[in-house]
């Protein structure tokens, strides 16, 4: 053997300790998949919730990681465009080979990522408010269902606030248009007539509200007391408030209760002309408990500003990760499948003062709160529900949601199971 092919065989087999040692490595390290939008119209969001996973990657890694091994965070930007939700989320599963993937904010992302995951088989922890009419397999909703946020905002308005009149306004897309299909047959049977409510959609990124607030006050001054129940997402709440404050309308005249409007939003805003307008979430930073208040002190300790706030999605990635953590634990492996049946009946911690527990449909129990906004940009919790609510799937108010039925505990294993037919009528929606 000459010294020549002495050395390409020394360089080949080092070479080839190399790429086996990185395989080791990659094979030492359980990846999380975060699917957030870093720029774009949604990043005012979206943005604090990547940088939540982050930081809850980190503090588990504190605690010795899972299954004897480190978490690793692997991080896309889908950059408000939501055909791309789709393409980066194929890329998390198939090329980063993530164990999970927390991320999504509006609906339209969700469903753009839905047939991803279930082809992959993999899974989805969603954390934002949603229209529900969906249970999937492969997706586990930790932010509230209508009957969690947006029908119990409306009962407070009618019964504490004497409410009789209503503006539904909200961004252009799939989340306001099916909640709001939600709330009106609610109204409608309450009693609410036709001609007491108003219906305004304008596009993502809206900042021209002079005419519609113009027609909000004009709606609100004949008579009856006027509400705006808002489905107003992502960085056009900021113009919207500005002129419901140049326009000189006040809560105590025109009260607005927003589904999408947190602190993070609220941040960036001058609040001076908004306070006592709500908010309907499942958490606010505010809320009293030891959880809570251990839960801030880490954050802003992570992102190392003690002006950072922190907000409801937050808390539902908070609450989907440990729900995570602990499934994998219970089932002794990151296999997709078999964390799938381990999440059903989880119970943990939510930042409350409670256990939320995952139920079979894929939704959890929350609590229910009702925030006014303060002038320092927080909220003065002003009622709460007395337990823990149940997420629904389907609503009850629609007629061809009222039929259906979810469970995905085995053998059952459906998302919409009609009870009419006593077929399974599909996966999702």
């Amino acid at each position: 053997m000459n010294m020549t092919f002495k050395l390409k065989l020394a360089a080949v087999s080092a070479s080839m300790a190399l790429v086996s040692g990185i395989a080791v490595a990659e094979e030492e390290t359980i990846k999380v998949g975060v699917l957030h939008s870093l720029s774009g119209t949604m990043a005012i969001s979206e943005t604090t919730l990547k940088d939540t996973i982050l930081m809850l990657v980190e503090e588990q890694n504190k605690k010795g990681g899972l299954l004897g091994k480190q978490l690793e965070a692997v991080v896309v930007d889908p950059a408000s465009n939501w055909p791309l939700f789709a393409e980066k989320a194929r890329e998390l599963v198939e090329k980063e080979k993530v164990d999970v993937v927390f991320g999504g904010w509006t609906s339209v992302s969700r469903k753009s990522m839905l047939p991803v995951f279930e082809e992959l088989n993999s899974i989805l922890f969603y954390p934002v408010q949603y229209e529900g009419e969906e249970s999937s397999k492969n997706v586990f909703y930790t932010g509230a269902a209508p009957n969690q946020q947006a029908v119990p905002a409306v009962d407070y308005l009618m019964t504490e606030l004497d409410v009789e009149r209503w503006v539904l306004a909200g961004t252009d897309y799939v989340y306001p248009r099916t909640t709001n299909k939600i709330l009106e047959a609610y109204l409608k049977d309450k009693g609410v007539s036709e001609k007491d409510i108003m219906i305004s959609y304008t596009p993502f990124g809206h900042s021209d509200w002079q005419s519609i607030v113009s027609d909000i006050k004009k709606f609100g001054s004949e008579g009856k007391k006027t509400a705006v129940v808002s489905t107003i997402n992502g960085d056009a709440n900021v113009p919207f408030y500005k002129e419901l404050g140049a326009q000189g309308v006040s809560s105590e005249d025109i009260p607005v209760v927003a589904f999408s409007v947190g602190e993070e939003e609220l941040s960036g805003m001058d609040t001076s002309a908004l306070v006592g307008h709500l908010a309907a979430w499942n958490y606010f930073m505010s809320v009293d408990t030891q959880a809570n208040e251990e839960f801030v002190e880490t954050w802003q300790k992570f992102i190392a500003s003690d002006k950072r706030v922190t907000n409801d999605p937050m808390e539902a990635h908070y609450i989907g990760f440990n729900m995570w953590t602990q499934a994998v634990t219970n089932a002794g492996t990151t296999d997709a499948e078999q964390v799938q049946d381990a999440l059903i009946g989880v119970s943990v911690p939510n930042l409350s003062g409670g256990y939320s527990t995952m139920l079979p449909n894929h939704h959890i129990t929350k609590p229910v709160l009702i925030g006014e906004i303060q002038d320092d940009g927080q909220f003065d919790i002003v009622w709460e529900t007395t337990g823990l609510v149940a997420g629904d799937a389907w609503s009850n108010f629609l007629p061809e949601s009222a039929k259906l039925y979810s469970s995905w505990s085995k053998p059952f294993s459906c998302g919409a199971f009609n009870v009419e037919t006593g077929k399974c009528s599909g996966s999702a929606n």
